[in-house]
């Protein structure tokens, strides 16, 4: 209950002309004299924020206007259904004549959600469900996946083309466009996929759409190589110092991120006399040792301050 000094016209006669103090029940919207217990109002409205109890998933929610609506369901979120059961609201049975009616709305109300393009969503985004908990991705790269999805539908780009394939497509070119750091190869590792026939579907993708998508930064891909490979903050840090250096120098433009991030973790490992081997940092980057080496000799020749230390002559 809900205490309420205000005072009103009431007049106790507990009270003795005095302010009486007055009670809010709010599972029963009434209000009543604390003195007394005579109930001044019934049936007040409630103001406050929702709070009913739900089963499920929202359960914890403070609405009730269900699930929010999303490009991520075949529906949008904004599904009906229609219970089996043949009674109506107050429990009692339907006549024959209404179960029959009955009947044929749920058979056409399953049929429309069986045609065509609701099957290829559906399909499609079950598997953008699992490839949010395999690839740990947002939900504005799921949306902008789901979004992408459905213009390459509306324009039959891939109509006769495998549906896993087109969505790993859409999901990679939607990392781009959020600023994700995820490649093609995480994603081709998560479908089962081969990394050229989503990498040939999306370039389709971006000319077709006429996708504007920024390329990635290699700061984004330091902590997971240093994760990897078991790296201390401060090579960590060193990484990041190093990179900024070599952007200054424009020496990444152009060069795969995910290569020039292992690089520097490579020789920010190095400086910091850790047990780091390009083997395990190529491991981590999933690239090859001999890019690392390349890219370590036009870091070195770009004599940058911090490379000029003894130590990096193991490198």
């Amino acid at each position: 209950m809900n205490k309420d000094s205000e005072s009103n016209d009431h007049i106790c006669k507990n009270g003795k002309k005095k302010d009486v103090l007055l009670v809010t029940d709010s599972a029963t919207g009434e209000v009543m004299c604390s003195a007394c217990g005579e109930v001044v109002s019934q049936n007040m409205a409630e103001l406050g924020p929702e709070s009913s109890a739900q089963s499920g998933e929202g359960y914890m929610s403070k609405s009730r206007t269900g699930r929010k609506s999303t490009l991520a369901f075949n529906d949008m979120g904004l599904s009906t259904v229609i219970q089996q059961s043949d009674k109506d609201a107050t429990g009692k049975n339907l006549s024959g004549e209404m179960k029959r009616t009955f009947y044929r709305l749920r058979m056409w109300d399953k049929n429309s959600k069986a045609m065509p393009g609701h099957r290829n969503m559906q399909k499609a985004f079950t598997l953008l469900e699992g490839l949010k908990a395999k690839l740990s991705l947002s939900d504005a790269a799921v949306e902008q996946t789901a979004y992408i999805y459905r213009k390459t539908l509306a324009k039959k780009i891939g109509r006769g083309r495998s549906i896993p394939v087109i969505l790993s497509a859409c999901v990679y070119a939607a990392c781009r466009f959020t600023n994700t750091p995820r490649t093609i190869q995480d994603i081709a590792n998560a479908t089962n996929l081969r990394r050229t026939s989503i990498h040939r579907i999306y370039r389709m993708l971006v000319k077709d759409l006429d996708l504007t998508l920024e390329t990635y930064n290699p700061v984004s891909f330091i902590t997971r190589i240093t994760t990897d490979v078991g790296a201390t903050e401060k090579t960590k840090r060193d990484a990041i110092k190093f990179l900024i250096k070599a952007e200054e120098l424009m020496i990444t433009s152009g060069k795969n991120p995910v290569a020039m991030a292992a690089t520097v973790v490579y020789l920010a490992a190095v400086l910091n006399e850790e047990k780091v081997s390009q083997t395990q940092v190529s491991k981590a980057a999933d690239i090859s040792s001999v890019t690392i080496r390349n890219l370590c000799k036009k870091l070195k020749d770009a004599k940058i301050a911090s490379l000029s230390d003894p130590k990096m002559k193991k490198a």
